[in-house]
């Protein structure tokens, strides 16, 4: 996948571009909005708001305006007007700084689907967070390369939160996903099943629970 990053700030942009193509990305900078309206086609711009010469909204405007490419918008500006503006112009998704690498790979990925861009070399049905990885198809856990035995909803569970490694995944939505209700009663459910999982990862580090929200799988190595 070809990703453009605009941001002014070697400090950020140097360590986020390395990062990226080590995980395979083909990265492309460029540090004014004048460089990012010039750049080659990507399949997804990460873009931040407070550019040297234009604002990153009129960047946004105006690669809306000539193409349907997905936006994420990267910022440290967090009030609810500038996610509204971003969202509003075209913007598909907005992440505030500062942020984590794995939370910002989980969110390309999310956009990625939604959008329909495929990641050159990965299998839809492959999920891969860390040493975990879940063969959908085959409905086949591995961790470090050891099947883990799961029960339905455990394996379920577990894949629903590798989709997203690093995003919290509220409880509602597990409910709804992996028990086919909206029924809160039945929360002490996730709970059984998250304790389950995380004796058989090995590790309760694996799944962080994030209180009043939902769950967060944490990739470990």
């Amino acid at each position: 996948m070809k990703l453009l990053i605009v941001e002014d700030e070697d400090a950020i942009a140097i360590p986020l571009t390395e990062g990226l193509r080590r995980e395979g990305f083909a990265v492309t900078r460029a540090a004014t909005g004048a460089e990012a309206l010039a750049a080659p086609k990507v399949d997804l711009v990460l873009l931040d708001l407070r550019l040297p010469d234009m604002d990153g909204f009129e960047v946004c405007r105006q690669l809306r305006a000539r193409s349907d490419v997905p936006i994420i918008m990267v910022t440290a500006r967090g009030e609810e007007v500038d996610r509204v503006v971003g969202l509003e112009l075209g913007a598909d998704d907005y992440l505030v700084k500062p942020f984590g690498f794995r939370e910002l790979l989980a969110r390309i990925r999310a956009v990625s689907r939604r959008t329909g861009v495929r990641e050159p070399g990965r299998d839809p049905e492959l999920l891969v967070a860390g040493a975990l990885e879940i063969d959908l198809r085959s409905r086949r856990a591995l961790l470090r390369g050891e099947e883990l035995a799961l029960t339905p909803k455990e394996f379920e569970l577990l894949a629903l939160l590798a989709r997203e490694p690093g995003v919290v995944v509220d409880r509602q939505r597990i409910l709804r996903e992996v028990w086919n209700t909206t029924w809160y009663g039945s929360a002490r459910t996730i709970d059984v099943h998250v304790g389950a999982l995380r004796r058989k990862l090995g590790d309760p580090a694996w799944i962080n629970t994030v209180r009043g929200v939902g769950l967060r799988l944490e990739p470990l190595s």
